[in-house]
């Protein structure tokens, strides 16, 4: 049996809904790709005894324990005294860790507050966890049957520690039968369609089946038990993909992760050694944004007319009929010699309809490559920045199929 693990977040402003936990969620990825079972996400705030209570409870229950937050010099930061008063400890002076945190402050050419000195202040027998990315360090101890490690809740500094600090320690310290979790990535389907597409493939009861709508993709996730036969996984998956269909833009979990729909998109321009000029309109220069510093991307506009359009390129602008303009704007885009590949984003409607989240929009989507047009069209209904985003989000998917020589 896999060792447990919680997650034990700390702060007021995470109780209160003032900051949106982040790192519980990372740190759960992060553990159950290793092996562990995760059993809880627990937050307190910023109260002596709650914390106290919480982490007597957890050293009984518990085979490991990762916390995060309250190791800051400000009074609300009771990670380390409410350690010493759990587990009876008194809190020592750390000269080390007092030089590391004077050093962070000269190194900026700035005096060290006096409080900072606090931070320097860990439960006796604890081991220090260097911070090389803060002020706070860490550190970690054994109580109960359980193995804690604290850490910053500054989401940079608490990726860094758990990287290269804890997690080698756990690898270290625990065995474990990792189960492997495959998640097949689509992009302009929802989760219902996904599953009605599925229901001529037979999922194994020792296969456990769930799905993540998220704003960028539909996630259909695939957690396989230890040993589960590797020709099995893969034969599993490539029914499930095959009956999903050229909605899979990519694969996580069966060799190295493919990422976002960007991600793939960067792979495979780069494996043709091609570029890109964009056009947008709906997405109203997300699509840009989404491929930020992209070396493929070497131009993009944004007009919201149609018309201004139309004079900025000098091409006739045919309102009755998008797809011919976007057909136009392709060809002009590409005689101007600034990429290989022209993608041109148009819609249907007017600024009214476009902001009316009752209003359906009708996406227009071409892309001229070497070998002649392809196109798409969709209808996106929903808040301005769901159309926004669902507009760029297809005219990128256009290109994917183009790139991964799919049926468009």
């Amino acid at each position: 049996m896999n060792p447990t693990l919680e997650i034990f977040s700390q702060g007021e402003e995470i109780v209160t809904g003032q900051t949106v936990d982040t790192n519980a969620a990372w740190l759960s990825q992060q553990a159950v790709q290793m092996g562990f079972t995760v059993t809880r996400h627990t937050a307190v705030g910023d109260n002596l005894d709650d914390l106290t209570a919480l982490l007597r409870e957890i050293a009984e229950r518990a085979d490991c324990c990762i916390c995060t937050g309250g190791l800051g010099p400000t009074s609300d930061d009771l990670t380390a005294e409410a350690v010493a008063q759990a587990f009876g400890l008194a809190l020592v002076f750390d000269a080390v860790a007092f030089a590391q945190i004077k050093r962070f402050f000269d190194r900026r050419n700035r005096p060290m507050p006096e409080s900072n000195r606090k931070q320097a202040l860990l439960p006796a027998g604890s081991e220090r966890i260097d911070n090389e990315w803060g002020t706070a360090p860490g550190f970690s101890l054994r109580h109960g049957r359980c193995w804690f490690a604290f850490i910053p809740g500054v989401p940079s500094e608490m990726r860094h520690l758990f990287l290269e600090k804890i997690r080698p320690a756990l690898a270290n310290r625990f065995a474990f039968q990792p189960r492997r979790l495959v998640t097949i990535r689509t992009v302009g389907i929802g989760e219902s369609d996904i599953q009605q597409r599925m229901a001529a493939v037979t999922i194994p009861a020792l296969v456990q089946l769930g799905f993540r709508a998220g704003m960028d993709d539909v996630q259909t996730k695939l957690l396989f038990p230890y040993g589960y036969p590797e020709t099995a996984m893969v034969a599993l998956v490539s029914k499930i993909v095959e009956q999903i269909g050229d909605a899979v833009f990519g694969i996580d979990g069966l060799s190295e992760a493919e990422g976002d729909l960007v991600a793939v998109i960067d792979r495979l321009m780069a494996g043709r050694h091609a570029t890109l000029a964009v056009i947008e309109t709906a997405s109203q220069g997300l699509l840009a944004a989404k491929c930020i510093g992209m070396p493929w991307l070497l131009g993009a506009c944004f007009e919201r007319s149609l018309n201004t359009l139309g004079q900025r390129f000098a091409v006739p602008v045919r309102h009755d009929d998008l797809m011919a303009t976007a057909k136009t704007l392709a060809g002009a885009v590409q005689k101007s010699g600034a990429a290989d590949l022209a993608l041109v984003q148009l819609y249907a409607g007017d600024d009214g309809i476009f902001h009316d989240k009752d209003q359906p929009i009708v996406l227009y989507n071409v892309l001229l490559a070497p070998d002649g047009f392809h196109q798409s069209t969709q209808t996106v209904a929903g808040p301005i920045k769901r159309k926004q985003n669902q507009a760029a989000l297809l005219a990128l998917d256009l290109l994917r199929r183009y790139l991964q020589h799919k049926e468009i």
